[in-house]
């Protein structure tokens, strides 16, 4: 219904030329933009009903004192439905550090929180079903823990700025207030529409757009040769692509649909996605507050290796 509708508008009020390239490019955006946002704002809303349960500090004390292995595993699945994004890299490193947070752990929270996050497990489910997003959970979350671990048992705290190592651990967060109402976390949930989806959509709209340029105007045998499986040097390639450029799963994940359309392989494209949202350079320069380039340096290589296993696991297996 929705595709006949976008079909509508595009080829009988608008006047364009089915099969010609505006005319499909404008079909896919008035296609894309209604479905995203649903999806997105149904997921955001449930989430925002999530989150109710979860906090800063509870996420602290959860964390805190936990074992390496342990630990780690706990941080990963918590960036997964705790609602921080690399934004607040910096405020959440602090007080993880300062609760007791062994760095390793902190670390697996810090990558699992924008790369494996709701949104883009919902999207992807959404939009290419749910092998994929099950096959990204698991991926991401290994790549969280992996690289938590390894940066771990690397012995680099001396690597973080002096300030952040002096910082005293503070008193114990108090986690026995009254718990909410049903009323109160729906209203959560209102809330966390109201802040999300208004401060993602300009990326999102962006994000179609470009996905519609791209499905109407680049020729699908040019995007396949290019981010094609055969190519070994095309999911690296994707991943310094992705670095310099800054946005979140729902602006980017439109992107991806389009790339896909045009015949660029799976894993490829989903390593350029995660690339783009767990090492973009804003968050490194954010990181440089409280991590020296050593650190930072070690940081974005052991992801980006592990994005990129990601990615030639996704072209061979599917």
């Amino acid at each position: 219904m929705l595709d006949t509708f976008a079909s509508w508008l595009a080829f009988s009020v608008f006047g364009l030329v089915p099969g010609s390239r505006l005319g499909e490019a404008a079909r896919f955006f008035l296609y894309d933009t209604p479905k995203v946002f649903l999806l997105l704002v149904s997921v955001v809303f449930a989430m925002g009903v999530v989150h109710s349960w979860i906090s800063p500090e509870r996420t602290r004390a959860w964390l805190a004192g936990k074992p390496l292995g342990l630990g780690n595993l706990m941080a990963a699945g918590l960036g997964i439905v705790t609602p921080f994004c690399s934004c607040s890299a910096v405020p959440l490193f602090i007080g993880f550090l300062s609760a007791g947070v062994p760095l390793g752990v902190t670390f697996s929270f810090l990558i699992s929180a924008p790369m494996v996050n709701e949104i883009a497990l919902a999207l992807l489910f959404g939009l290419f079903g749910w092998q994929v997003a099950a096959l990204y959970l698991v991926l991401g979350l290994g790549v969280a823990i992996v690289a938590g671990l390894v940066i771990g048992r690397l012995g680099l705290e001396h690597h973080l700025e002096d300030w952040v190592r002096t910082i005293r651990v503070g008193t114990a967060p108090d986690l026995d207030t009254a718990a909410p109402t049903w009323r109160d976390r729906l209203a959560a949930g209102s809330t966390h529409v109201h802040e999300i989806v208004g401060r993602v959509w300009p990326w999102l709209i962006a994000g179609i757009a470009v996905g519609a340029g791209i499905h109407g105007y680049v020729p699908q045998d040019l995007m396949a040769g290019i981010m094609g499986r055969d190519q070994w040097w095309a999911v690296p390639a994707a991943v310094l692509l992705g670095v310099p450029m800054y946005s979140n799963a729902a602006g980017i994940l439109p992107i991806i649909q389009a790339l896909l359309g045009k015949g660029a392989a799976l894993g490829t494209t989903l390593a350029f996605m995660m690339s783009v949202i767990a090492l973009s350079l804003p968050e490194m320069v954010i990181l440089r507050k409280v991590l020296k380039p050593t650190l930072i340096a070690v940081f974005a290589s052991v992801v980006a290796c592990g994005i990129m296993l990601v990615g030639f696991v996704f072209n061979a297996l599917l």
